[in-house]
């Protein structure tokens, strides 16, 4: 059994923008950083041992600031982690999207990674962490393009709209099974939404 926490990054100035990130490395906006920070605060109650991240600067950086605030072990990068692949859509707003290739812009190809790679991404990432840290919990830093994909097709678990910035999804491995027992969690900031899904289970 393993339980991770899903963590979307701080937001960026691209975020603010509306702007496609992608791979591009963005880094936190100064209230990125304060998000960050306010999550720090609420995990210093929460039992967690250990928080990685993908290697992408907003999500490193949004991992470092809750380490070093909540005294969670920090246990590094991982590639695998990262945001899909935006290809020719990163950097671009919507009315630039559409603009430039229509109003069927998402049915278009330009370059993107395919689910299909994002997925066996965190398939080996996560076969290599249940390998090492077996019944533990852990946080996992990365972006939203990238967890919501890994949660329809991995957890059954459908995030209704997007993932806030610094929102917190729990996952918990069992036999049989994924169950989300938290979903899209922004209690820390203040705003808060908070999905509690106790009694929700998903199969492999």
């Amino acid at each position: 059994m393993i339980e991770i926490g899903f963590i979307r990054h701080g937001i960026t100035e691209w975020n603010l923008q509306g702007r496609m990130q992608g791979q591009t490395d963005i880094p936190l906006a100064p209230l990125g950083r304060e998000q960050a920070a306010l999550l720090a605060v609420r995990f210093r109650t929460e039992d967690w041992d250990g928080i990685l991240s993908s290697d992408l600067i907003r999500a490193r950086e949004t991992a470092e600031i809750v380490a070093a605030a909540s005294g969670i072990r920090f246990l590094g990068t991982d590639q695998r982690l990262r945001e899909r692949y935006f290809g020719e859509l990163e950097g671009t707003t919507l009315p630039e999207r559409v603009a430039r290739w229509g109003e069927n812009w998402r049915q278009m190809d330009l370059g993107r990674e395919p689910v299909e790679s994002l997925l066996s991404r965190w398939d080996s990432f996560l076969e290599d962490l249940v390998r090492v840290h077996k019944g533990r919990r852990l946080l996992i830093v990365s972006h939203g393009g990238f967890i919501e994909p890994v949660l329809a097709n991995r957890c059954h678990t459908v995030v209704e709209g997007h993932l806030a910035n610094t929102s917190l999804t729990v996952v918990l491995s069992e036999p049989g099974g994924w169950r989300c027992t938290l979903l899209n969690c922004t209690k820390h900031l203040d705003t808060p939404k908070c999905g509690r899904l106790d009694t929700w289970s998903a199969k492999y």
